[in-house]
């Protein structure tokens, strides 16, 4: 059995141990690795990478990691090491990531991959120069509820599809009455925070994945709760977005609408709910389930507010089954990762996946400044 040395920077982060150590890299050497195609099996070998040493102790004696380490330099300059993994804040991602790539580490890491556009294209381009392979985190594509609603529309049930409209988002507190449930930093728009650039580049690979191209955007973004109190209990000022009300237009015509929020009480069945309506059906999809209904099991909705309205319009809706079983999300893509760094296995979620990802963030962020739509071109980048 092999060892494969992976960096996984900013791990002592909610994201970090959450879903990348406790859910893919120690589910991954619990099950004994990740097999390849020529029979061998390869075990993440992680090294924790951090700035807070008691919590970095902490993880490595709960996860069983035999190695972690305060230093950037010296997690680069080990040869054990292939593989460069960021999860950090992102004011701190690029400049890592630069430092990986320059020491001929494959990288993969969360989105976004910078702040701004000319930055991702920057490290996109360093990239594909140092000859490295490249990802980006698009986890919300391996949720059950998406590959489910795929299906759907892979198969024709839907037709033509006509509009989408997404609702994301929840509650999160503002820290007086409750603690918050995200890291203040999310919310101060100088330390990288904000709806827009967390959240569009899951959008563009989500619409752009199930629907087609992204042409056009309108959106206005904006900060509901102007005033939160961070993790040692001081009240600061909120500079970020916290919402965000946006339009797209895909390539064949079809709408989507979508608002992001994280001040919204949540009245559905999931945090994330999609309903696409096509001319022969209509299908909603969630983080882990998706319903349909056919043209021809259609009930004629009347509108008539003086009765009580004779249609169970929830009941009326069939489930897609499960006819596989789904794996965690992240784990899936960073299993998809390793055997594309192994064994040259496909893997398309790449740095101009996401560049495309900045690229309506930032159309996003110049049509609610300038109270308009944006044209979101075909992503070209210059070597």
């Amino acid at each position: 059995m092999e060892k494969i040395g992976i960096v996984m920077n900013g791990v002592t982060g909610r994201m970090g141990t959450n879903q990348h150590l406790e859910r893919s890299i120690a589910a991954i050497r619990r099950q004994g690795g990740v097999q390849l195609r020529d029979g061998r099996r390869v075990v993440p070998d992680p090294v924790l990478l951090g700035r807070n040493p008691e919590k970095l102790e902490a993880l490595a004696r709960k996860y069983d990691v035999e190695r972690w380490s305060m230093s950037l330099d010296a997690c680069l300059s080990d040869p054990r090491n292939a593989i460069y993994f960021d999860a950090q804040a992102t004011p701190l991602r690029a400049a890592a990531v630069r430092s990986a790539l320059a020491a001929g580490k494959h990288v993969y890491c969360e989105k976004p991959l910078a702040g701004g556009l000319e930055e991702a294209m920057e490290l996109a381009r360093m990239a594909t120069a140092a000859g490295v392979k490249h990802g980006i985190v698009q986890d919300k594509l391996f949720l059950p509820g998406i590959m489910k609603l795929k299906q759907v529309i892979q198969s024709g049930f839907l037709g033509r599809i006509l509009a989408v409209r997404g609702e994301f988002g929840y509650w999160v507190f503002e820290g007086d009455l409750e603690p918050a449930q995200r890291p203040s930093w999310n919310y101060r728009k100088e330390d990288g925070g904000g709806i827009v650039l967390d959240m569009f580049p899951h959008w563009q690979y989500l619409l752009e994945n199930l629907f087609g191209p992204v042409t056009a955007l309108s959106c206005l973004a904006t900060t509901h709760i102007p005033r939160r109190v961070n993790e040692a209990g001081e009240p600061y000022a909120a500079t970020a977005d916290d919402a965000a009300y946006a339009t797209f237009q895909i390539e064949d015509g079809a709408i989507v609408q979508m608002n992001s929020s994280w001040c919204t009480r949540v009245h559905r069945d999931e945090l994330l709910m999609l309903q696409v309506d096509g001319d022969q059906g209509s299908a909603v999809a969630g983080l882990r389930e998706c319903e349909v209904q056919h043209r021809a099991t259609t009930p004629r909705a009347l509108w008539n507010p003086d009765i009580p309205d004779p249609n169970t319009y929830l009941a009326e809706w069939q489930k897609v089954p499960a006819n596989e079983s789904f794996d965690n999300a992240f784990k899936v893509q960073w299993e998809m990762f390793l055997r594309h760094v192994l064994e040259d296995a496909p893997f398309p979620h790449d740095f101009f996946q996401a560049v495309r990802g900045i690229q309506v963030v930032d159309a996003g962020v110049r049509s609610s400044l300038e109270r308009k739509w944006q044209d979101v071109p075909p992503l070209t980048i210059h070597f």
